[in-house]
């Protein structure tokens, strides 16, 4: 039927590393390869949700435009240091993280103490250099989760006990490249394959940053559509991960088993059963961007499920 706009599908993920991906979308209504390509772009690289310094301070130092005693680099270029710091936050609260240096040598993110709610992913990250071995340097960070761009004048200006607060690049998605080619199904020969590839800093997949920017573009539209519906037939032969869930909802027995009868860890179960997920079904009824953000949960807690849902093939 030619006036149906036929709804595409994921038809392959080309892993090239842990941090990159290319996504193979088709087929695509004609024209619909450059429409969703840059909305998707536009999204990745503005709305991921994403955790980042948001202030320090420095023993001593009271303002940004000085130097610290013992240190190589002043202080405006120990902040820039501290904008490519990359974290995975594991709850909503700012992060208050402490780094301890004595003695000579190269300040990284090793150096950082961190919580059971918060992970470096670049550690070998330099932040500063010690060139004194009489020196003690000690500094302190706020890290928060956010999306997109904040200014310092939009923070939270926190400026107790001489905290410095910055800008904040929250964003974990550092590019994105779309190319879009021609491709058919049957006879119909003018439709779209769009290939999109997505480089993340590591504290996001590139799957999980194009399944959480593919979610805020439904929920935008779909606030915008209201009742109304347009006809769409999905093509045969594309991924489609709802298939997966609809065939194990077949077995209505299977789903209704008890999120504590998976022997998951104490803490995922937890964070699961606080937020009202007590069943498999209503564990499958949730996207892993949306399991992920939920609270006292996190990436690590999504990949020891996903481990266990492996382990008994669900």
């Amino acid at each position: 039927m030619p006036n149906i706009i036929h709804s595409p599908g994921l038809a392959a993920v080309n892993d090239h590393s842990d941090n990159s991906a290319t996504f193979v979308i088709e087929p695509l209504h004609s024209g619909y390869g450059m429409t969703l390509g840059n909305s998707l772009r536009r999204v990745l690289l503005s709305s991921i949700s994403g955790a980042a310094v948001t202030g320090f301070k420095i023993d001593g130092i009271t303002h940004e435009f000085t130097t610290v005693k013992g240190v190589k680099e002043d202080v405006v270029t120990i902040m820039l240091n501290l904008k490519g710091l990359r974290f995975k936050v594991f709850s909503g609260d700012i992060q208050r993280l402490r780094i301890t240096k004595n003695g000579k040598g190269k300040v990284t993110g090793k150096n950082i103490t961190a919580n059971s709610e918060v992970e470096i992913v670049n550690p070998d990250h330099v932040i500063a250099t010690v060139d004194d071995d009489k020196t003690k340097f000690v500094m302190d960070l706020n890290v928060e989760i956010g999306r997109g761009y904040r200014t310092v004048e939009e923070g939270s200006l926190d400026k107790t006990n001489d905290m410095i607060v910055l800008d904040a690049i929250f964003s974990p998605v550092q590019r994105v490249r779309y190319k879009v080619e021609n491709t058919r199904v049957g006879r119909a020969t003018d439709l779209d394959r769009l290939l999109i590839t997505i480089d993340s800093d590591g504290s996001i997949s590139p799957r999980d940053a194009f399944e959480e920017a593919a979610a805020i573009l439904v929920n935008q539209y779909s606030a915008l559509a209201g009742k109304t519906r347009v006809e769409s037939t999905p093509h045969e032969g594309v991924m489609d991960d709802s298939n997966k869930i609809n065939s194990e909802q077949d077995d209505e027995s299977e789903l209704l088993t008890s999120i504590d009868d998976l022997n998951l860890s104490a803490r995922t179960t937890n964070a699961l059963v606080n937020n009202d997920i007590h069943t498999l079904k209503d564990l499958f009824s949730l996207s892993d961007v949306e399991l992920r953000d939920l609270k006292g949960f996190g990436s690590k807690a999504l990949d020891e499920v996903k481990e266990k849902l492996t382990e008994l093939e669900l």
